[in-house]
C-alpha cells in the first residue's frame, strides 16, 4: 500500500511524463505532414510581366567579423539594380558604423540605391530598427538578411514569382549550416535546428498551419507587414510574433525547403545558450499574447490545435526539468512494479525517444543520401545536448512567464567554417557567460549520484536514460566553465 504523499508524487511524476509524451507524440503529426507533402512543392502562380521592387533589409548590431561577406553576396544578387533598394539598419557601438558606412558609399558609386541608417539608442532593438526603417521603404517587397546570411545569386528570382499570388504574403527560405563540421556542438545543433527547418516548417506550410518566419533568408510583401500592424517589439522573438499577426488577416506563408541560405551556428557553448534562450523566452511571450486569440478565431479545430503545439512547445523544457528533479523518489518503488512499466517505461521509451529519434534522422535523410545513416553515431549525443539545455531554457520559460523583461542579446557571429580558419584570424566579439552553470554542474552530479544507485539496484533500464542525463549536464556545464577559465 502506497502512502497519500508517494501517490501524490507519483501522480504528478506520470502527468509530467504523459505531458512529455505528448510533444513527442506531435512528432508523429508532423513527420507524417511532411512524408504527404514532401513531393509537392509550391509552385509560383504565374510570373511578373515586369520586377517588383524590392527593398533588402539588413540589420546590424557590431557585425565587423562577417560585414565584408553579407555585403558581397547581397550586392552579387542577380535582380536589376534599378528595382533594389538596400537599407544598412544599422545600431552598432563599435567600428562595424564606419565599415558600414564605407559599404555603403561603394555601393552607392557602383548604381545601388543605398540608405545607411544608424541609431544610437537601440530602442526596441532588432524589430525597432526594422519598424522605423519602414517609414523610407521603396519597395513593394522586402526581403531581410541577418549579418551572418550569404543568399545566392538566384535568392530573388527563385522566390519573388511566388507573390504572383496576391493572397502570399511571406516566403521563407531554409537555412543551412556554414560552419556545421566546426565542431561537435555545431554538428549537434545542425542536427536539432533540421528537425525544424526541414520538417516542421514544410509539414506547416503544406498544411496551411500557422508557422513562422524565422527572422531572416526571407521577403515580406510590404502590405502585409503593415495590415498585421508592423514590427513590434514586446516580445524577444519579433518575427514568431508578427507572422501569427499576418496569418490571423488571412496573408498565406510559402516555405521553399529547395531555397539554401547559408548561415552560421553559435561555435561556443555560451553563445549557444544565449542564442537558445532568446528563442525559447520570445517563443513563450509569443503564446502567452497570442494563443487565447487563436482559441477565440473562426480557425478550424485542426489548426488551433497545431498552433498550441507550436507556441507551446518550450514548456516542454521546463516540463523536462521538474520531471527529473523527481526522479530519485521513483527508485523506492518496486523495480518491477507494473505502475512503472506501464505509465513509465513504455510510453516514454516510444514517444519520448523513439519518436524523436525518428524525427532527427527523417530530417537528416531528407537532406542528403544515407543522412540518416551518418547521423546515427550522434544519436545518443544530440540527446545528452537537447536535456543539458533543460536548465538554460526552463529558466527562459520561467522568466516568460513572470514577465521579466530582457534586452535582445545578440549571438556573436565569426564568418569562419572550420577551427583551422579560425586559428588564423583574430575576433572582436565573445559571447557573455553562462547563468546557470552551477546548478548545470549540481544536476549533472545528482544525476551520477543516480545512476550509481541504478547500478547498485540492478535497474538497467534507468541506466542508459541515467547516463544521458549525467552527461547533457556536465557537457554544457563544463563547456561554459573551460570557456570562462580561458576568457581569465
Amino acid at each position: 500500500m502506497l502512502r497519500w504523499e508517494t501517490l501524490l508524487w507519483l501522480s504528478s511524476y506520470i502527468i509530467l511524463c504523459l505531458g512529455l509524451s505528448a510533444f513527442g507524440a506531435h512528432k508523429i503529426k508532423v513527420l507524417y505532414g511532411y512524408w504527404r507533402h514532401r513531393k509537392n512543392p509550391p509552385v509560383p502562380q504565374g510570373r511578373f510581366e515586369e520586377l517588383p521592387r524590392v527593398t533588402i533589409q539588413l540589420p546590424l548590431y557590431n557585425e565587423a567579423d562577417v560585414l565584408d561577406q553579407l555585403v558581397a553576396h547581397v550586392s552579387a544578387l542577380d535582380y536589376p539594380v534599378d528595382r533594389l533598394q538596400i537599407q544598412f539598419l544599422d545600431d552598432s557601438t563599435d567600428e562595424t558604423t564606419e565599415l558600414t558606412r564605407a559599404h555603403a558609399d561603394q555601393l552607392r558609386a557602383r548604381g545601388f540605391d543605398v540608405e545607411f541608417r544608424h541609431r544610437s539608442n537601440r530602442q526596441g532593438f532588432k524589430a525597432g530598427a526594422l519598424d522605423e526603417a519602414m517609414a523610407t521603404v521603396k519597395g513593394e517587397f522586402i526581403a531581410i538578411f541577418d549579418a551572418d546570411f550569404t543568399p545566392a545569386p538566384d535568392f530573388l528570382h527563385r522566390t519573388i514569382q511566388h507573390f504572383t499570388d496576391p493572397q502570399v504574403g511571406i516566403v521563407q527560405a531554409r537555412w543551412i549550416h556554414r560552419n556545421r563540421d566546426y565542431s561537435l556542438l555545431t554538428r549537434l545543433q545542425a542536427i536539432l535546428l533540421d528537425g525544424h527547418l526541414m520538417l516542421e516548417q514544410t509539414s506547416r506550410s503544406r498544411w496551411g498551419e500557422f508557422c513562422n518566419f524565422n527572422g531572416t533568408a526571407g521577403l515580406w510583401r510590404r502590405t502585409t507587414i503593415d495590415e498585421a500592424g508592423g514590427w513590434r517589439a514586446d516580445t524577444l522573438t519579433e518575427d514568431l510574433d508578427l507572422t501569427y499577426r499576418a496569418m490571423f488577416k488571412g496573408w498565406r506563408f510559402v516555405y521553399l525547403n529547395d531555397v539554401l541560405v547559408p548561415a552560421e551556428l553559435p561555435p561556443d557553448i555560451d553563445g549557444y545558450k544565449s542564442q537558445q534562450h532568446r528563442w525559447v523566452k520570445g517563443s513563450i511571450q509569443v503564446c502567452l499574447k497570442m494563443l487565447g486569440q487563436v482559441w477565440r478565431s473562426d480557425f478550424p479545430l485542426h489548426t488551433k490545435l497545431e498552433a498550441t503545439a507550436h507556441l507551446g512547445a518550450n514548456f516542454a523544457n521546463l516540463l523536462t526539468l521538474i520531471s527529473l528533479v523527481l526522479v530519485y523518489p521513483w527508485d523506492f518503488l518496486p523495480q518491477n512494479s507494473w505502475q512503472k512499466a506501464v505509465f513509465l517505461d513504455l510510453p516514454l521509451f516510444f514517444f519520448a525517444t523513439i519518436t524523436v529519434i525518428a524525427f532527427y534522422l527523417t530530417a537528416q535523410g531528407a537532406q542528403r543520401p544515407l543522412g540518416w545513416l551518418k547521423a546515427l553515431p550522434y544519436i545518443p549525443l544530440y540527446m545528452a545536448l537537447g536535456i543539458g539545455m533543460t536548465i538554460n531554457n526552463a529558466r527562459a520559460v520561467i522568466e516568460a512567464l513572470l514577465g521579466h523583461q530582457s534586452e535582445f542579446v545578440r549571438t556573436p557571429k565569426y564568418g569562419v567554417s572550420h577551427k583551422a580558419e579560425a586559428a588564423t584570424r583574430s575576433f572582436h566579439y565573445k559571447a557573455g557567460k553562462s547563468v546557470g552553470l552551477w546548478a548545470e554542474l549540481l544536476l549533472g552530479g545528482y544525476f551520477g549520484w543516480l545512476l550509481w544507485i541504478a547500478l547498485d539496484k540492478g535497474d538497467w533500464g534507468a541506466v542508459p536514460y541515467r547516463s544521458l542525463f549525467m552527461a547533457g549536464f556536465f557537457y554544457v556545464a563544463c563547456g561554459s566553465l573551460f570557456r570562462r577559465f580561458s576568457m581569465q
